[in-house]
């Protein structure tokens, strides 16, 4: 007998969060093995997974139904499927009006009059919905799962059913894939309860029957009712909406006098164009002709002024802006003033941006500084296309690494120092076999991965991994949509005030049409706006980013010596490690320097010939003289996107649409995955073309290396702009540059205390904290003399917990006579904010005090009124000693972070006998043993470097890089972890001008220091 056809109608994934235990692409996969024909998704009061479940469902062979669970009033959820494209708007707005009037996220209810009233083209999963939605509309779904008390239900739904004329359909409530999931699933249920699984009782599944089955298995679980199986199938047919017909429409820009938007944006483009080309070259004449129509063919025009209007507005305002990604390919988003970079004068390829094979929107990102600049930009975008007209796309939270320890240890009954613990262990795994790393770092910390619990951990732990775990909100990632928003996805609050979301993500939105444009916070582009501000209140000079001097020999000095602390894309020490090597002389040389260091690179093995092909140490040949004209400039190694492209369309004879399909490969979250698909397709390619052995080998190699982050070439080229200008203005305005930096942390990979002795090195002269002086934010003072800004004082914010209301207070009511004074008439000043001014020396010049002075004082000025206290007044002067260097230090570092005195390392050198100063191991013989000291300001373990981990040391005279081998770091882990000082002694490497220890022996300091950069 052959199965009778079986749909699935009520499956959750993991985007219920906590209630589901599979992905939409697990689910779907599944099904489409189990030989179902379609499956529908109802998650808890969203839709959150449903374009995943859409896009697996399509590639799995299968229909996506798509619907929710929508919890009601009265604490009842009503499964309610999307018939019909005003069914499935009729939910999107259901679930935006239950979201946005809730108390809290993840919470909320709509009344049985909500659900009335939207109920046109839904379907009812639910005999109880009868009421609401009408006998044609309600289908009563019976779920059996060998349970005596689910079965009483059932036979109380059939009677209903009968009596209400409305078919019964048999459901599994899927709540995972397969069986195994179940105990993950369990777990999950845990942690929305807060309960332990020992405490969890009847919450967890009664067993493992909620797994996707298949016809026979239903058709035998349903035998007494064979219609309630057929009726699936019936439903299903009633079915007509997928997600294939969203409806989103991007939204229409008002031009002046309704001109045709095509026309408009040919107008403003041509005139662009005649600003930035100068003359306006006949090449770039062309390239802007040929992007205009196919931009115009596209019918794109809408998307570019939107964006364009959004720049024009940031400069209205005076907020600093530049366009980066792929949009950097683009000569029409250059002469808009959308981008920096010119891509005809660099040969970028524009099909990298936008072709018309690639079947979706192009991506355009905004770089604004972060904070309030950003927020305003965000602010015009809502403000000009309505609440539910605009929305910033969501930021998918899933487990990973310690948030994963940390709940499945709960969930376990673990104390909370043992889930803190095994926390802990995570970053530590990631290099080697991951349960023979579990073994061996569990018993370290005194745990038995073969102990019952232990193990059980681990596996919990593994499996939980990139399931879902809550929605944030992306950094700036926004959708705007021609009508309502919430008729194409519903909408949440967000966390911060006067935002919403959609329940998507960003490659969700991409997945389904929906345009996108980010307006993303750059920390370097808060610094350099504050920079050319102070620069130009300084001493009256302008700074243009678009026009700096190009050939700055200061800068690339800086950049050949990797002397390039703050420098935004190149501070890092595998920048600094490579930096003398390479020696960059101009500014495409920056270019290539900011995609060298990436994972991509990296993993395909291409940073090692690239340099010594740049020191001349062996032949710029490239892998395939086809290849010449794509490989040149950068000596015939690949290093960018577009370069890989081209090099598929050479040598495999790859169309535009297959190297669109391998340039989203190179960028899907698990491309591994995707690169392996279309390596076959490669490979055939390039033996077509005689392509063949070693050199198809290597070929293959440099392009599937991609898959992990590969860097494009206009991106590289974008962040090469602000990389430039940071070392410019860090050159040649040191103390404006620290200011900025020192005002807008964090950001970075260096802690201020790094940052301020830096510019100390520089001869900036650091100033303190002074309440008679400061601002709240660091500020600088041109000096006389060669001189260009002589001081750079340290604001209020640097003293810890001052509040902003405090401080604003103290300049507003200056000068005070006395501390006395300042704590009468700045009430806002609590106790512990006096101590803390005082300890830190911020009252020093109140009355030429030093700082035990001041804190007398404090206690005085703080003290209460009464006779109990008059004696005090009789009191000229303090009793104390004033406190000596070391202390000064110590009350810097606990109060500010920070010291502008002498160095840590400076008040311990009289104690190393024997250990070199960072300045001086530039001068010693490589292979020679020696011994240094610092304080460790970074601690760094990368993924690519097999164990490997890299500190760097910072003393009085500069930093010195420290290379552990994995053998050492694990027999002296605690030491170099623990530690904030260290004593290295190992062997010194002193090649092509980068040099560094290797370490044999670490010793732990102690003492007092800034927190280091690790692990990130």
């Amino acid at each position: 007998m052959t199965d009778r056809p079986y749909i699935e109608l009520r499956a959750r994934s993991a985007f219920s969060f906590l209630e589901g235990g599979a992905t939409p692409e697990d689910l779907a996969e599944t099904a489409a093995g189990k030989g179902l024909s379609a499956m529908a998704l109802l998650d808890r009061d969203g839709v959150y997974g449903a374009p995943r479940f859409h896009m697996a469902a399509k590639k799995s062979g299968i229909r996506a139904l798509i619907g929710a669970e929508v919890t009601c009033l009265d604490g009842r959820r009503y499964p309610l499927l999307a018939a019909t494209r005003d069914g499935y708007r009729n939910l999107c707005r259901l679930l935006t009006r239950m979201k946005l009037r809730a108390p809290r996220k993840g919470v909320g209810a709509v009344s049985h009059d909500e659900l009335h009233a939207y109920r046109e083209g839904l379907l009812c999963l639910d005999i109880d919905g009868v009421d609401l939605y009408g006998r044609e509309a309600t289908v009563a779904a019976v779920e059996r799962h060998h349970d005596a008390r689910e079965e009483a239900r059932n036979r109380v739904i059939v009677d209903k059913a009968r009596h209400h004329e409305v078919p019964v359909a048999a459901v599994n409530g899927v709540a995972f894939a397969r069986p195994e999931q179940r105990e993950v699933t369990d777990a999950l249920t845990c942690i929305r309860h807060k309960v332990t699984l020992a405490e969890a009782g009847r919450r967890l599944h009664r067993n493992a029957e909620r797994y996707v089955k298949g016809a026979r298995e239903m058709a035998r679980l349903f035998a007494d009712m064979p219609e309630a199986i057929a009726n699936t199938v019936r439903v299903a047919e009633r079915v007509e909406y997928t997600l294939a017909d969203l409806g989103y429409e991007f939204p229409r820009y008002p031009t002046p006098g309704g001109e045709p938007m095509a026309a408009y944006l040919r107008t403003i483009a041509e005139a662009g164009a005649r600003r930035r080309y100068v003359p306006y070259y006949e090449k770039a004449r062309r390239q802007i002709e040929r992007e205009l129509t196919l931009i115009e063919k596209l019918e794109l025009a809408g998307y570019f002024l939107i964006v364009w209007d959004i720049v024009e507005f940031c400069r209205r305002e005076g907020i600093l802006v530049q366009g980066r990604g792929s949009a950097a390919n683009s000569a029409v988003c250059y002469s808009l003033g959308i981008t920096a970079v010119d891509p005809v004068g660099m040969d970028l390829l524009f099909e990298r941006f936008l072709s018309e094979e690639r079947g979706e929107w192009p991506d355009i990102d905004l770089d604004l500084p972060s904070g309030d600049q950003r927020e305003r930009a965000i602010q015009y975008v809502y403000q000009r296309y309505g609440q539910l007209g605009a929305a910033m796309t969501a930021n998918v939270i899933t487990y990973r690494g310690r948030s994963a320890a940390r709940e499945m240890g709960k969930v376990l009954g673990f104390e909370e120092q043992e889930c803190a613990r095994l926390a802990a262990l995570v970053p530590v795994w990631g290099w080697k076999n991951p349960e023979e790393g579990a073994r061996e770092h569990f018993a370290q910390a005194g745990l038995d991965i073969r102990d019952p619990r232990v193990g059980k951990f681990y596996e919990l732990f593994t499996a939980v991994q990139d399931l879902p775990r809550h929605l944030g909100q992306h950094s700036g990632g926004m959708v705007i949509c021609q009508e309502q928003l919430d008729s194409v996805v519903p909408l949440e609050p967000a966390t911060m005030p006067g935002r919403v979301v959609v329940q998507w993500d960003k490659e969700d939105c991409a997945d389904l049409g929906i345009i996108k444009v980010d307006l993303l916070g750059l920390g370097m582009m808060a610094v350099l706006e504050e920079c050319i501000d102070r620069v130009q209140g300084a001493y009256g000079e302008t700074v243009d980013l678009a026009h700096l001097p190009p050939d700055d020999p200061r800068v690339y000095a800086a950049l050949q010596s990797a002397d390039t602390i703050g420098m935004f894309q190149v501070e890092s020490r595998a920048q600094m490690s490579s930096l003398p090597r390479v020696r960059p002389r101009n500014f495409y040389d920056i270019v290539v320097q900011v995609a060298l260091i990436r994972p991509g690179p990296i993993v395909g093995k291409m940073v090692h010939p690239y340099v010594r092909r740049r020191q001349g140490k062996e032949p710029a040949e490239c892998l395939h003289p086809s290849l010449e004209p794509v490989l040149r400039r950068t000596l015939g190694v690949p290093l960018f996107q577009e370069q890989l492209l081209r090099m598929a369309m050479i040598v495999s004879g790859f169309t535009g649409g297959e190297a669109e399909e391998l340039r989203r490969a190179l960028g899907f979250k698990r491309s591994e995955k995707r690169m392996a698909e279309i390596e076959t397709k490669l490979r055939a390619g390039m033996t077509r073309n005689g392509i063949v052995g070693a050199a198809q080998d290597t070929i293959v190699q440099s392009i599937t290396s991609f898959a992990l982050y590969g860097f494009p070439e206009s991106h590289a080229a974008s962040f090469a702009l602000l990389a430039y200008a940071s070392a410019w203005l860090k050159c040649n305005y040191p103390a404006v540059f620290t200011a900025a930096l020192l005002n807008n942390q964090p950001m970075g990979f260096y802690h201020p205390a790094t940052i301020v002795k830096d510019a100390q090195r520089r001869g900036v002269r650091v100033l303190p904290v002074d309440v008679g002086v400061s601002e709240w934010f660091c500020t600088v003072r041109k000096g006389g003399g060669a001189s260009r800004v002589e001081e750079m004082r340290l604001g209020l914010c640097y003293a810890r917990s001052l509040r902003r209301e405090a401080g604003d207070a103290i300049v507003a009511r200056r000068p005070f006579a006395s501390v006395s004074d300042l704590g009468r008439r700045v009430p806002e000043l609590s106790r512990q904010d006096l101590r803390r001014l005082a300890s830190i020396g911020a009252l020093n010049s109140i009355g030429g005090i030093h700082r035990r002075d001041a804190l007398w004082d404090a206690e005085r000025a703080a003290r209460p009124v009464g006779p109990l206290f008059d004696y005090v007044e009789e009191q000229t002067g303090s009793p104390l000693a004033p406190m000596d260097d070391g202390e000064r230090m110590v009350s810097d570092f606990l109060g500010t972070g920070l010291t502008i005195g002498r160095h840590v390392m400076a008040h311990r050198r009289p104690q190393l006998e024997g250990v070199w100063r960072a300045c001086e191991l530039h001068s010693l013989p490589n292979g020679l043993w020696v011994k240094v000291a610092g304080v460790v300001i970074v601690r760094q373990r990368p993924g690519t470097a097999k164990g490997f981990v890299f500190l760097s040391l910072e003393d009085e005279t500069g930093v010195a890089n420290v290379i552990i081998e994995p053998d050492t770091f694990e027999r002296e882990k605690q030491t170099v972890i623990g530690s904030p000082i260290l004593l290295i002694e190992g062997v010194l490497q002193n090649q092509e001008g980068v040099v560094s220890v290797k370490a044999r022996r670490t010793t732990g300091l102690g003492g007092v220091a800034a927190p280091s950069h690790d692990f990130h």
